[in-house]
Order: C-alpha cells, then sequence, then structure tokens
C-alpha cells in the first residue's frame, strides 16, 4: 500500500465512524490492515487539513486510552475537538491531571472490520 492508498483508506475508514462514537488510531490502523501504523494514521489526519472532501469527522478518533491529544503547548486542537465532540452528545470529562477524556465502554466503535460500501447504482 502507498501513502496515497494508504490515507486514502484512513480517510474512508473514517468517514464510518457514526455520529457520536468515538474509535482509536489504532483500531484505524487494524481496520486497514496496517495495525502497526497507528501514528500514521494520526499524520493521514492531520495532513488532511480541510480541503478533504467530503469532509472528515476526524474529531471522532481519539487515543487507545480515550485521552483527547494535546498537540502541544498553546494550540487549541484539543478544545476545538472536544467542542466537536459535544456537539455530537459525546461526553468528554477532565481527568486527573487535566488531559480530556472519553469513555470508551460508552462510546466506542470497534467494530472487527469493516463491510463493503455498496455501490450507489445497486
Amino acid at each position: 500500500m502507498d501513502i496515497a492508498e494508504f490515507h486514502a483508506a484512513v480517510y474512508d475508514t473514517v468517514r464510518r465512524i457514526p455520529l457520536g462514537k468515538v474509535t482509536s488510531y489504532g483500531h484505524i490502523a487494524r481496520l486497514i490492515g496496517m495495525p502497526n501504523y497507528s501514528r500514521h494514521v494520526g499524520q493521514a489526519l492531520k495532513l488532511s487539513g480541510l480541503g478533504v472532501a467530503p469532509p472528515l469527522p476526524w474529531h471522532r478518533v481519539i487515543s487507545s486510552s480515550g485521552v483527547i491529544s494535546s498537540r502541544g503547548p498553546n494550540t487549541t486542537g484539543a478544545e476545538r475537538q472536544r467542542q466537536a465532540l459535544e456537539e455530537e452528545e459525546v461526553e468528554v470529562t477532565v481527568g486527573r491531571t487535566g488531559e480530556l477524556r472519553v469513555n470508551l465502554k460508552s462510546y466506542g466503535w470497534f467494530p472487527n472490520r469493516l463491510d463493503p460500501i455498496a455501490d450507489e447504482g445497486e
């Protein structure tokens, strides 16, 4: 799988995450057959920007521990992700050390495999 195919597979999978659900970078990697590439999933999402059509629900992908990535000091990405998730009625809590967290038992989406997308002509 080359980089363009990898990114396309990531984007296709992320678009399948249902409204009000989240999954992990690692689970996306497993679903596309690249289980050791969770960091690459994060990079693909970071590089997607706002120009990907149709838009990606990037905010539905978090760490496997349920934590929203901080994205470094003086950035607003984690807060934007929190707001987007809360708009979908996903509860985001603040952990003991200030991290933003989602309960994966309540809001997790972890299918064993992806069903093929039916052609629009079917």
